[in-house]
């Protein structure tokens, strides 16, 4: 008589262990899924930051077309200083470039000097065993801001003309965040791009 009851035992068990395993499988996969969909979620958020970035910086690495800093007076100078003479046309182009290294694509916001960008991958979680996630695309934002770090020292006297009765070129003392100072020569000018490095800032803000 105990055999027979030993034999049903086990055969009452099994149906559980079946059921057990399958909850222990589904569990796996679905903490599996989540998985893909923080892995998805994290590569939109990195490609929405960098392609924010790229966009900033090429709007501070550019001044509005025309703009010669060899004939800025010293008005001309507080405008540049202020970020008022950036140029963004490219800013957008710069966010959708960085996006698609990143296997994404991107809609601008321009709105100097703050430049919101969205972005979608082009991956997505895949199948799943999670309602509503499986082909979901990652998507995020980010947004960045060029931010002024310098000033003029003093205020400079509008040059007198030159003999030709053109103005002469301004020369201009600059005063950064952290006691940096920068001569501007027009005789010895560097690039606006790796000038507008040290005259301004760019950051991701909330």
């Amino acid at each position: 008589m105990i055999r027979p009851r030993l034999r049903d035992d086990r055969g009452q068990a099994f149906p559980i262990y079946v059921v057990v395993v399958a909850g222990l499988l589904f569990a796996a996969l679905a903490f599996f899924a989540v998985g893909q969909a923080s892995v998805v979620r994290s590569d939109a958020q990195g490609a929405a930051d960098a392609a924010a970035l790229a966009a900033a910086r090429d709007a501070r690495d550019h001044l509005v077309p025309g703009v010669d800093l060899l004939t800025l007076k010293p008005e001309d100078w507080k405008k540049v200083l202020e970020g008022g003479l950036l140029y963004a046309g490219g800013a957008c182009g710069a966010a959708r470039d960085f996006a698609a290294k990143n296997d994404a694509t991107a809609t601008c916001d321009p709105d100097p000097p703050r430049f919101k960008v969205e972005v979608k991958t082009a991956g997505t979680v895949g199948d799943s065993v999670v309602p509503g996630v499986s082909g979901q695309h990652g998507i995020a934002d980010a947004t960045a801001v060029i931010e002024p770090r310098c000033q003029l020292s003093a205020p400079v006297a509008n040059p007198s003309p030159s003999p030709g009765g053109q103005d002469k070129p301004v020369s201009v003392e600059i005063t950064c965040k952290g006691g940096g100072v920068i001569k501007f020569d027009p005789a010895k000018s560097e690039p606006w791009s790796t000038l507008a490095r040290t005259l301004f800032a760019v950051r991701l803000v909330d």
